[in-house]
């Protein structure tokens, strides 16, 4: 039960996140999470985990990307 839950939540992390992205609404995450929580406390916890997780990782991969491209365009050191 546990993975589905899980899985679930994920889902719905990178669904919510997308379109928050896409309507510019940055507190949709929050009350995606609260209608969750209302009904489940162990869902919400696993939403607000799989958001952060997949957030932070977007961050990273945007630094890791921006570092390697000026790595890749910067004249070679003589």
């Amino acid at each position: 039960m546990s993975r589905i839950a899980e899985d679930l939540a994920d889902k719905l992390a990178l669904d919510t996140i997308k379109a928050a992205e896409e309507l510019g609404d940055d507190r949709l995450i929050e009350q995606i999470a609260q209608a969750v929580g209302a009904s489940s406390p162990t869902t919400e916890e696993l939403f607000r985990t799989a958001v952060r997780v997949r957030i932070a990782e977007a961050r990273a991969r945007k630094i890791l990307a921006e570092r390697l491209a000026k790595a890749r365009t910067a004249p070679p050191a003589t």
